[in-house]
């Protein structure tokens, strides 16, 4: 039996050996990862500098304001296009490419115009009739109508179909709305085809899906930014309510563990119990209603997704979806609830760990306060990279010109020796770009731009860790609890963390930063190989897709160990993580049982949180229920404010009981160190609290003793 377990450990790791002198966190430590700390510095100061040149020749007028083919701006004063403030695109479809949210370009020429069209016309139709005066103004400057129809729609002088539109944020978009069930341009619902057959106008979206799709998304966007208008005080509301609810629910288990452990549990069974109930009743009144059987393949895509609510199949679907997830749950219970207990013991003890330290439930307020400086550098510095690139204008000439394809200067063309030499080619606009090394570097500066947001957002969140877990690991190792407790334990954790190991925190940062920007050019070249048939190239691309999932899974739940260490010993990140895993080896039923255990409750807890407000959402913002008369502001879409309102109850739920997930984690390995280096003698006393003692019969001997 001693050779298994000598062989045991061989495999995990040496058990840690008792330390008189070892009373918790290590306050006498010394810097780790020092060569890390370095790399971050200077990675910092070149992100600074990368910030520096992109704010120097970048201008975010240009996605701002519209900006023509020329990069002039639409309707500025000062410029030939003051009176034409508006941007119209000659073929909206190329709009939808992914191009355009890398490069804020879309790929097809486009005019300042003083106003958007407002009737279906073909240059077919127009270039021999008294409509081309109209048509004329859409193509571009200074056309005259002397070439061939293919010839001008292959030069882009014109656009090859107008449509009615109207302007949105300076842009002429398709103005396709719905009229009774029917999509429709502009006032009608029909257009001529130039040969005297009229067609339904829905043809016409058919044939331009994509640039349809853009359109719906543009006017959904704008209906959902007015009910934000009307609705924000009353989510802003509901987010308060989300929080006080957090706080009241966290305040009461610490002294009602048990009972609000069941409690929330049954809550969440008869939340789920009534809204299947709530389904049931919908699909039962809807039985009988004119188009209620029409099925979710037949419907299709709507913007108004109110619709599907009128639909019986919808109804129970919500209704299966729920049932499953009862039942789920209720299993769940009846396999685990032995050791529901010990979580219960668990979640008790975090819960006077927490109430001992009470700020540490307001430091997620500095994580999200570092990360949001995060995001906004990084979101500048992106912004400020991608209107950085200049007008490139090129040679075009329909014959063989030597010269086609050179950049060229639109103003000094005319007098250029490459105009006399091939007097039939023209300087037009290419793209947006740059030829110097600044501009061949644009690519390379965003997806650093990128490595250093995922490195530095990284690095914040792993700073909380071992702040949070340095502060609950000194109450864990105070024998007399709380009068062995340190003063201020949060704030010399946070001192600790930044003095010693913020070139451990770089490495553990910086390993998950390099997996998550593998994932993101991944998921880049995904969309760039989509049109493709290649179906082992598909295959292929998926499973690295899901391996760097996992990846990213597992070095998570490292570093999240890995920190406990660094918090606890002061040791260098590969040993953390070498030491944190090994442990956690040579307990592996107790981590597969306990943690993720606990980890369930805590998402019960999340669940009946955000399934409370949600519902109390719900009935107000359907005029189910009111406050006063006529509480609720109409709105467009009602779902809007209830999304927003799960949303953000999740997100504040989560943030409170991030804390208390950091504070089990930390006892828990505590828990586990404990008793590998302690048996409860008179000289090795254990650190554990009574009701852990009692709940594993362990009991320190002097004690028993006495």
């Amino acid at each position: 039996m001693g050779s298994e377990r000598q062989h045991y450990y061989g495999k995990h790791g040496t058990p840690q050996k008792y330390d008189p002198t070892f009373k918790g966190p290590i306050y006498h430590r010394g810097c780790t990862d020092i060569i890390c700390c370095v790399f971050l510095l200077l990675a910092i100061v070149g992100y600074v500098a990368v910030g520096i040149i992109a704010w120097t020749h970048g201008d975010p007028r240009k996605v701002i304001y519209p900006t023509d083919s020329r990069g002039e701006f639409c309707g500025q004063k000062g410029t030939k296009n003051a009176n034409k403030p508006y941007l119209f695109y000659f073929n909206i479809v190329k709009c939808a490419s992914p191009l355009v949210l890398l490069e804020f370009q879309c790929p097809t020429p486009q005019i300042c115009v003083e106003k958007c069209p407002d009737r279906y016309l073909t240059y077919l139709n127009a270039h021999k009739s008294q409509d081309f005066q109209y048509y004329k103004q859409f193509c571009v400057p200074g056309f005259q109508n002397t070439k061939g129809v293919a010839e001008v729609l292959r030069d882009g002088d014109c656009p090859a179909v107008l449509i009615p539109s109207k302007p949105l944020a300076q842009r002429c978009f398709p103005a396709i709305h719905a009229h009774k069930g029917v999509l429709m341009v502009g006032n009608e619902t029909t257009y001529e085809d130039g040969h005297g057959s009229r067609k339904n106008i829905t043809e016409l979206v058919e044939g331009a899906k994509k640039a349809n799709g853009v359109l719906e998304a543009r006017q959904l966007a704008m209906r959902i930014f007015e009910d934000y208008t009307v609705s924000w005080y009353w989510i802003v509301i509901g987010l308060v309510i989300a929080m006080l609810m957090s706080l009241l629910f966290i305040v009461l288990l610490r002294f009602l563990a048990g009972i609000m452990v069941w409690v929330m549990i049954i809550m969440v069974i008869l939340v789920l119990g009534y809204g299947i109930f709530h389904c049931y009743m919908e699909y039962v009144r809807l039985r009988g209603e004119a188009g209620s059987d029409i099925s979710l393949v037949d419907l299709g895509f709507q913007t108004d997704l109110r619709v599907y609510l009128h639909l019986r199949q919808t109804w129970m679907a919500f209704m299966i979806i729920l049932s499953i997830l009862e039942a789920i749950i209720i299993l769940l219970l009846i396999f685990l609830r032995k050791r529901i207990l010990i979580a219960i013991a668990l979640i008790k003890e975090a819960s006077r760990a927490v109430g001992y330290v009470m700020c540490s439930l307001l430091y997620p307020l500095v994580t999200f306060f570092l990360l949001c400086l995060c995001i906004a550098y990084w979101a500048s510095t992106a912004v400020f990279l991608s209107t950085s690139n200049e007008a490139i204008y090129k040679i075009f000439d329909g014959g063989t010109c030597q010269f086609a394809g050179k950049t060229c200067n639109p103003e000094t063309f005319a007098s250029s020796n490459e105009s006399r030499l091939c007097p039939g080619a023209h300087c037009q606009f290419a793209f947006y770009g740059g030829e110097s090394g600044y501009h061949r570097a644009l690519l390379g500066l965003q997806i650093f731009n990128a490595f250093m947001f995922f490195w530095l957002a990284n690095f914040v969140l792993a700073l909380g860790q071992v702040t949070l877990a340095g502060a609950f690991a000194s109450y864990y190792w105070a024998l007399h609890k709380p009068d062995d407790l340190p003063a201020f334990p949060l704030f010399s954790a946070f001192g600790r963390a930044l003095r010693y190991h913020t070139g451990s925190l770089a490495f553990g940062a910086l390993i998950l930063a390099i997996v998550q920007i593998i994932r993101v050019m991944l998921e880049y070249l995904d969309q760039r190989l989509k049109a493709a048939e290649n179906k082992f190239a598909k295959f292929l691309m998926t499973c690295l897709k899901c391996c760097f999932w996992c990846l990213e899974k597992f070095i998570r739940f490292l570093n999240r160990n890995a920190y406990i260490m660094i918090a606890i010993y002061g040791t260098n990140f590969c040993t953390s993580a070498r030491n944190a895993f090994f442990l956690l080896m040579r307990n592996i039923i107790r981590v597969a049982v306990l943690d993720k255990v606990t980890d369930f409750l805590f998402l019960l807890g999340k669940l009946l949180i955000v399934g409370s407000v949600g519902i109390l959402a719900f009935f107000f913002f359907t005029h189910r229920i009111r406050i006063v008369q006529d509480t609720a502001p109409p709105l467009n879409y009602y779902w809007v404010p209830i999304l927003t309102v799960i949303i953000g109850s999740y997100l504040i739920a989560h943030g409170f009981f991030s804390v208390y997930g950091m504070c089990v984690d930390t006892l828990f390995l505590c828990f586990l160190e404990d008793l590998e280096r302690n048996d409860g003698s008179a000289e090795r006393p254990y650190f554990m609290s009574p009701n852990l003692k009692r709940l594993l019969n362990k009991t320190n001997k002097k004690l028993a003793e006495s």
